[in-house]
């Protein structure tokens, strides 16, 4: 009868230990999931607000900052982050890049007319939720955004 006793003591302990170990790789699986499903929505919801910046520069070209002058990019930043406000992310983090190729102070001195390109680049760094993962998380997203300005 004690060495039945003895065996099911140990039994209970090593049941213990498998328990505790594939708990915590399930959690650590689970966790790393969910961090990476939020990292897609930070992805996307900054290449969202890039796009959301490309069309208005596209809509508006000329009269997008009569105030300012042709070249300014403040009305489309103010676009992007404004849009990207919406998701709970940290604007001011936030790294906006608007570019006019053909625009030349000297060559083509008339910026944002209809047919010229504009490009809108986002850039934000990723700051993991959980932080076990700062260390294997921390890049930084960058999408951007290509248009015609069609007015």
């Amino acid at each position: 009868m004690k060495v039945a006793n003895r065996q099911l003591r140990s039994r209970r302990g090593s049941a213990l230990v498998e328990f505790a170990i594939s708990a915590f790789l399930l959690l650590l699986m689970m966790f790393g999931v969910i961090e990476l499903q939020r990292m897609l929505f930070v992805y996307n919801t900054v290449a969202d607000s890039a796009r959301a910046g490309a069309r208005y520069a596209i809509v508006h070209g000329l009269d997008a900052s009569p105030a300012a002058g042709p070249t300014s990019t403040t009305p489309v930043s103010t676009v992007v982050t404004t849009f990207a406000s919406a998701s709970l992310l940290d604007t001011s983090k936030l790294s906006i890049t608007v570019t006019y190729p053909n625009y030349n102070a000297i060559t083509n001195p008339v910026a944002n007319k209809p047919g010229d390109p504009v490009i809108v680049v986002v850039q934000y760094p990723y700051d993991p939720f959980i932080g076990w993962f700062v260390p294997m998380l921390s890049v930084t997203l960058k999408t951007s955004s290509r248009g015609i300005i069609v007015y």
